[in-house]
């Protein structure tokens, strides 16, 4: 993707390159970053406390579901006029809720649910939604195959960062991760680190560590022990461990229309059934796509196309969409508003 910013005079190529670096290792300090970009640590402060207060920056850590083993629902809720705002807001409080948008002229609800137990699931799909008068349909799609997206970030695709930035700023796990994989994989060693197989393990230990870093990703090693109560040497095994192991990554939200890219859609996609990773591989190429999942239910795969606007849509749907061999019909849900990505932000942050 050409850099090309219209972000209304707010961002220019070292936000973008910034917030890419963030996409790479969220917990970067700014002298690493400041290194990197070829800015000083101060530069880099200013700028991420500029984009944090301006665009919405937030640095958190997110539980991988597809690396846990743990089930992944994206939601469809139709509901009467005037009551999408308000399920909406209700469901951005969850913590169990992601990706949150209102499209269909406001009586749409597309969600992405990620429960964290097997009766999370079942109270809010079999409970709170069906009870609630004014949700009057309830499309429920499992996530299968994830082939965008997660850990995968939508910045990379603007080339900000050359091949040289990117290789100094991945993480490197060390022996701290290798140390604390055998308790997160049933692996053990450097050949863990590269090899992992089977689901990630979070253990119930784990949860005053993730609830702090899921309000940010950046919280620094003292204020993680004091909120676990472990040494520091032991928090930091044992969140490299988590990192290493794909359990927990740590992730970057902002607003995308500060980069230009006003317009998100959902778009639920009809594929021959044997084209169906063929056309999800190649979807995840496209520069407008942030995700791609292959879903089971009426469509078969899902992503998130995030555009220009309103002709931006329309050139993708009618080209690079329509090119995959196997591509059979496409229904689009544009959002007219983005509740919630990571974190809820109350309207009119």
């Amino acid at each position: 993707m050409e850099m090309e910013f219209h972000a209304q005079g707010r961002l220019d190529r070292l936000d973008v390159q910034l917030l890419s670096a963030l996409e790479i290792d969220g917990r970067a300090s700014f002298s690493r970053l400041g290194g990197v970009l070829g800015v000083s640590d101060q530069t880099v402060a200013r700028r991420f406390r500029r984009l944090s207060a301006e665009a919405g920056l937030r640095v958190v850590a997110v539980r991988d579901a597809e690396r846990l083993g743990q089930d992944q629902w994206m939601l469809r809720l139709r509901c009467v006029p005037d009551s999408a705002t308000v399920i909406a807001d209700a469901l951005a409080k969850r913590p169990d809720t992601y990706w949150i948008g209102l499209g269909s002229g406001g009586t749409e609800i597309v969600c992405m649910t990620r429960p964290r137990h097997p009766g999370d699931h079942d109270d809010l799909l079999l409970g709170k939604l069906p009870r609630t008068p004014s949700v009057v349909e309830i499309r429920a799609q499992q996530l299968l195959h994830r082939f965008y997206g997660g850990p995968t970030g939508w910045l990379r695709k603007f080339g900000a960062l050359d091949k040289e930035q990117i290789t100094a700023l991945t993480p490197r796990h060390d022996a701290n991760a290798s140390a604390g994989l055998a308790g997160l994989t049933g692996q053990t060693g450097p050949a863990g680190l590269t090899g992992l197989t089977g689901p990630a393990r979070i253990e119930p230990e784990d949860e005053p560590l993730l609830a702090v870093l899921e309000r940010d990703g950046r919280a620094t090693y003292p204020e993680l022990q004091r909120a676990t109560g472990r040494s520091e040497s032991a928090v930091k095994r044992r969140l490299a461990a988590l990192l290493a192991s794909g359990a927990v990554y740590i992730d970057v939200e902002y607003h995308s229309e500060l980069l230009g890219y006003p317009l998100a859609a959902v778009l639920w996609i009809t594929t021959a059934p044997s084209a169906m990773h063929a056309v999800g591989q190649a979807l995840a190429t496209h520069d407008e796509i942030a995700f791609a999942s292959a879903t089971a239910g009426p469509s078969h795969i899902v992503v998130t196309a995030v555009v220009r606007g309103t002709a931006g849509l329309y050139a993708y749907l009618s080209g690079p969409l329509g090119r995959p061999e196997g591509v059979q019909h496409v229904e689009a849900t544009p959002f007219m508003r983005r509740v919630k990505q990571l974190t809820y932000q109350h309207a009119g942050r």
